[in-house]
């Protein structure tokens, strides 16, 4: 097309909505109105949230139908039925990683490109973020047109980039993490949380471990007695003891050993795994009689004494990884679980990338990652976990906290 359709906000979730489930759902495409309804107003994936009825759909449809941006056809099984196909990606000519990107940016407003790789999942895999960098720098250079970044604004680590298919929303940090409503309830700024994968997981792991090492002791003295002042967490922990009963349970990322000391303590027969050695160093001289070993929480074992964990936590271990990480991290996190047996996440909750420079007095380059609570709970429903509980709890302002906490408890199935 030499001219794009310029499109409301109504068109562009009614097209992003068609575009989307004719990937994701061919089984039920084309679509009814009603379809099309439900698949507009879904609570996530979406930003905003809307609550559309039958005669706007229908209506918008009639609209797009007369553009040619979507066509119409009858089911004949059964009763005779209405159904409606977007036109759009044939009439902008768009590959398949073309329309991944202009369906989730029609469907959740402007982007980064580490969120976009990760919210086209479905869609089309794209193999890193310099793919996604690539794909968007080929519709930006199109004689007309379909992308365009946005100046960088003040703490974002990457630009943002919008389609060009009608005004696009976007508000001064603004465009859904998390879809809407869900755990955590209100959409989210977004934030590129594969930003952290500039350098490539191994230069990244090198940071964590180099920072951990840097702070090792002052971190194991602010942390030595940190549990007394956390009821929820203790309440938490002394679960997973009780569930656990004298079969093996594992922490990894267990920094200086006080959370697994608190469950050996509690009864359980717990072991801490730390990917920086000084750390494991500091749990073993404070906690003497307990199991402490260098380990990779991404390529966790079953334990040398049973067939499976009776629990895994993975208490603020996570908060260094990628989005595009945490899938690969929950499934080595469930493989090695007796059926029956727990995984228990403890992460920062929000939409951010904290950089640190300075931590403990010491020079560091390190950064923390926080996580929508909604994106966290699908993604360990993902790894076919059940019985799924989230809490979310405000900071501890008394301890210095900064950030609200996200704690996700679910169980392998039998």
């Amino acid at each position: 097309m030499s001219d794009l359709p310029v499109l409301t906000a109504e068109e562009r979730r009614v097209l992003g909505s068609l575009l989307e489930k004719e990937v994701t759902v061919p089984a039920s495409y084309p679509m009814t109105v009603g379809a099309v309804r439900t698949a507009c107003n879904q609570q996530s994936s979406r930003e905003p949230v809307v609550e559309y009825d039958d005669e706007l759909v229908h209506r918008t449809l009639r609209e797009l139908k007369q553009r040619d941006l979507v066509a119409v056809t009858w089911d004949d099984r059964g009763r005779r039925t209405l159904k409606y196909l977007q036109r759009l990606a044939v009439l902008l000519d768009l590959a398949e990683d073309e329309r991944a990107l202009i369906t989730v940016l029609l469907l959740r407003g402007p982007q980064p490109p580490g969120a976009l790789r990760t919210r086209t999942e479905r869609l089309h895999a794209f193999p890193d973020r310099d793919a996604v960098e690539a794909c968007l720098q080929q519709l930006a250079a199109r004689e007309t047109p379909l992308v365009q970044a946005l100046p960088r604004q003040p703490r974002e680590q990457d630009a943002r980039w919008i389609h060009l298919l009608g005004p696009a929303d976007h508000p001064s940090g603004a465009s859904g993490a998390s879809g809407g409503s869900g755990p955590g309830g209100t959409a989210a700024a977004a934030v590129d949380r594969d930003a952290v994968l500039a350098g490539g997981a191994e230069a990244r792991d090198a940071k964590v471990r180099a920072a951990y090492a840097a702070v090792a002791t002052a971190y194991a003295d602010a942390l030595a007695d940190e549990l007394d002042a956390l009821p929820f967490e203790r309440w938490l922990l002394d679960r997973v003891a009780a569930h656990a009963g004298t079969d093996p349970v594992v922490e990894v990322g267990c920094g200086p050993g006080h959370v697994t000391a608190y469950l050996a303590e509690a009864g359980a027969d717990a072991t801490g795994l730390d990917l920086t050695p000084e750390m494991v160093t500091q749990a073993r001289e404070r906690y003497p009689d307990g199991v402490y070993d260098v380990g990779d929480l991404r390529t966790l074992m079953r334990p040398v004494n049973g067939s499976g964990w009776a629990a895994v936590l993975g208490w603020y271990s996570l908060i260094h990884l990628a989005a595009s990480e945490l899938p690969a991290a929950l499934d080595a996190l469930t493989r090695p679980l007796s059926p029956g047996g727990l995984l228990v996440l403890a992460l920062h909750a929000g939409a951010e990338v904290r950089h640190h420079d300075t931590w403990f007095d010491q020079a560091v380059d390190l950064d923390v990652v926080l996580h929508e609570p909604a994106d966290v709970v699908t993604l360990v429903e993902k790894a076919g976990l059940v019985g799924v509980e989230w809490y979310r709890r405000g900071p501890v302002l008394a301890r210095g906290e900064t950030t609200e906490r996200l704690y996700v408890v679910a169980r392998k199935p039998r």
